[in-house]
């Protein structure tokens, strides 16, 4: 099974670096994404799961409704992108579920950060997935951390894939910056030794974020905007063509603890 999953929130990557964004831009911007990639996905009738901060949904209940009509999967991505106490696990939760009338099961951490398991479970999550399990500088060393789901209490954790060699991410930054036929040799890799692939985006990489203003690196914009529409396009075809299934994070977690 191929989980396809994009975590929607406020585009605030410039601040990281500096850069200049107004508030109505960073949602603005994700909003555009979240259209394009659902466009994709109703071409290719392929499911996936969206894990929203409450600020973005808020500001875009419209979409949500419309991932949510679509047979997609709204999870929890907390409450703020760049604000984070341990009170928002829940909160955001049941603000989600609140707004949207949908079960929230699932939790995905901005930046993939670390998380207490115990408070996860409290707050009523099932799954978790929030860990790269690899290493990059500044970023994660999760190299001890099991490449595939596991069970930590009552909560699943799923993290993102890797490749069973040498654990090569197969992230987003992977997605824009390697070869598409690298890429697709690392997706062929794990689907075949873990029978599922787990790989994340971004909204905003759909969208156009080329401005002198944002001070985005350049690794972070290649391939962004048409051309990740051009290339995610095409990944998704070859993957159907593979007649590979694509299913949300509920979905996979049925097949995995009947």
């Amino acid at each position: 099974m191929v989980l396809l999953s994009f975590d929607i929130e406020e585009f605030d990557m410039p601040l990281e670096y500096k850069g200049e964004i107004s508030f109505e831009q960073q949602i603005s911007i994700s909003q555009k994404g979240v259209e394009r990639i659902l466009d994709i996905l109703k071409k290719h009738h392929a499911k996936a799961t969206f894990f929203s901060t409450v600020v973005f949904a808020e500001n875009s209940k419209e979409l949500i409704r419309r991932l949510l009509n679509e047979g997609h999967e709204l999870a929890s991505h907390t409450w703020f992108h760049s604000d984070f106490e341990e009170k928002h696990l829940k909160e955001s939760k049941e603000r989600l579920e609140e707004l949207f009338s949908t079960q929230v099961t699932g939790l995905r951490m901005p930046r993939m950060m670390p998380v207490s398991k115990d408070a996860v479970e409290n707050a009523g999550y099932s799954y978790n997935s929030s860990i790269n399990p690899t290493y990059l500088p500044g970023r994660y060393n999760n190299l001890k951390i099991s490449r595939t789901y596991f069970n930590e209490g009552n909560v699943v954790q799923i993290p993102a894939s890797v490749s069973p060699n040498f654990r090569i991410p197969l992230f987003w930054l992977s997605f824009h910056n390697f070869p598409l036929f690298f890429y697709k040799k690392l997706a062929s890799d794990v689907l075949k030794k873990d029978k599922y692939l787990n790989i994340y985006f971004h909204p905003w990489e759909f969208a156009e974020i080329k401005y002198e203003a944002f001070k985005l690196p350049g690794f972070t914009v290649k391939n962004s905007g048409n051309d990740m529409i051009e290339r995610f396009d095409e990944f998704v075809s070859w993957l159907k063509s593979k007649n590979y299934s694509f299913g949300t994070f509920q979905e996979f977690q049925k097949q995995i603890q009947p």
